[in-house]
């Protein structure tokens, strides 16, 4: 892949020509120099290295903090700064995830998000224009140093302890569950035919599939499963596409940004909910002062479970997964997407005809929805939110966060997203590994003040409707303000 060279600010030319572009980078983050100037890695390590080396620009935090706009993209990883403003178009998770770094040390964010840092080193070579200049911090100045290198501690200890190894049988069986599921709801409608119980029985038993194919694809979505990216995105088609009939790059452009900048207002979309609901406290405050009312917000917490709930997969998810797939043209999800749907019309076509077939699938959508909704939003919606506040990758993973207790039905049913805090800190962790790091986890948060919330599975539902009656309540008391 080719990339354009590019203009330092001091004036002086930065490209692929230079020598220092061809270094490697070890997961740890550490340079390693090919070719005649390799150095090996224990040299490197201990600080030992007798070849000489070509200097790199140096940057203040205030010359890179001024390229924060999508148009002018910096960040920092390892003390190196990388212009990613012409690749951004190019980055396989959406040029969103790098603009709402841009300007800051994005290093533990690379590292979590992540799989195979030496092939992602590949892509960065060329967008190097320099480093921070000596006396600069690592991190911003108002990020807590400590914390940031205690997690860098936890994370070097528990890639000791194999905790980013998979087990493949786990998966396996729990893909085996999924087809399962769907081979028994057809053999049902084979032997008893499709009258009205038997379609409410097949129904359920889709619902159960489909939620449970959704907890693959995050799997897989996350690279947790497997040790070769490119299998975990084969995989992610077959079961996003293929399995739920959903784009794979739509749910990594609109996923990963909720990774990078939970309950950060306005990047993340999944808190981007308006204007049918207003969440936390600022969205609410925003609307009331600009004397807003779409709709009787008043009621939010009420008509939650009549559009909210059943409505998320059917109609939200599913538009904005079509409508992003045509417009960008993802022709390859569109051919993948496609065979969900001649799979459903191959197996319950002759028992539903066309139209009972698709009265069928989102109607198990519709059934699926509530499910996935408090999925997905009972770790988030009753936590803070606020806007961009730059915290270090710990404070803003754990604070907009909570867990829900454990318990087999509980990691089941979540499909282990009970532990969303250890998720959101160690994204490409698989699932089965979270209850044994979240001690640890645990332990650091109280070493450095961070409060680490774990609520009973039916408190974390109803908080989701009484943070909708509390945003509620802040909205009347600034719209009806004299």
């Amino acid at each position: 892949m080719k990339f354009e060279e590019k203009d330092a600010s001091d004036g002086s030319q930065v490209g692929k020509s230079q020598p220092y572009l061809g270094e490697k980078h070890q997961a740890n983050g550490k340079p390693v120099a090919n070719g005649k100037a390799q150095v090996s890695v224990r040299q490197e390590a201990n600080g030992r290295c007798d070849m000489p080396r070509k200097s790199l620009n140096t940057y203040s935090w205030q010359e890179i903090q001024r390229h924060n706009q999508e148009a002018d993209m910096w960040l920092v990883i390892d003390r190196k700064v990388y212009d990613v403003t012409g690749w951004a178009h190019g980055h396989p998770g959406g040029s969103r995830v790098l603009s709402h770094y841009a300007g800051e040390d994005a290093t533990d964010a690379f590292r979590a998000m992540h799989l195979e840092l030496d092939v992602v080193q590949l892509y960065l070579k060329s967008l190097l224009i320099g480093e921070l200049a000596p006396g600069e911090p690592s991190q911003e100045r108002n990020k807590n140093s400590q914390l940031v290198e205690d997690f860098r501690e936890l994370r070097r200890t528990l890639e000791t302890m194999n905790m980013f190894n998979s087990k493949f049988m786990f998966f396996f069986l729990h893909l085996v569950q999924i087809l399962v599921l769907e081979a028994l709801a057809w053999l049902m409608l084979w032997y008893f035919g499709n009258g009205w119980p038997i379609t409410i029985c097949i129904s359920l038993l889709l619902t159960v599939s489909q939620a449970q194919s959704s907890f693959l694809q995050h799997d897989v979505g996350h690279l947790s499963i497997f040790k070769k990216s490119r299998w975990n995105h084969l995989m992610h088609k077959f079961v996003m596409c293929h399995l739920k009939g959903l784009s794979t790059k739509w749910w990594n452009n609109r996923h990963f940004q909720h990774h990078v900048k939970p309950n950060i207002y306005p990047k993340d979309p999944d808190i981007d909910v308006g204007p049918l609901f207003l969440v936390g406290d600022l969205q609410p405050v925003k609307y009331g002062k600009k004397k807003i009312k779409y709709i009787n917000y008043e009621k939010q917490h009420l008509y939650y479970y009549l559009c909210g709930l059943p409505l998320l997969m059917p109609i939200y998810f599913s538009l904005q997964s079509m409508q992003t797939m045509y417009l960008r043209k993802y022709w390859g999800d569109i051919a993948w997407v496609s065979s969900f749907y001649i799979r459903y019309f191959i197996t319950f076509g002759p028992f539903y005809g066309i139209f009972g077939t698709v009265l069928l699938i989102y109607f198990v959508k519709f059934l699926e929805s509530p499910w996935i909704a408090y999925i997905t939003q009972m770790s988030h919606i009753p936590m803070k939110m606020s806007e961009e506040e730059n915290r270090d990758w710990v404070t803003a993973q754990v604070v907009p966060t909570c867990n829900v207790e454990q318990s087999f039905f509980n990691d089941w049913f979540t499909g282990h997203l009970n532990f969303q805090i250890e998720h959101h800190l160690f994204p490409t962790m698989p699932r089965h590994n979270y209850h044994k790091v979240a001690p640890l986890v645990r332990s650091l948060c109280a070493k450095h003040g961070l409060q680490y919330v774990n609520k009973p599975m039916l408190k974390a539902f109803g908080d989701i409707t009484r943070s909708l009656k509390k945003s509620a309540a802040l909205w009347m008391d600034v719209y009806y303000e004299m």
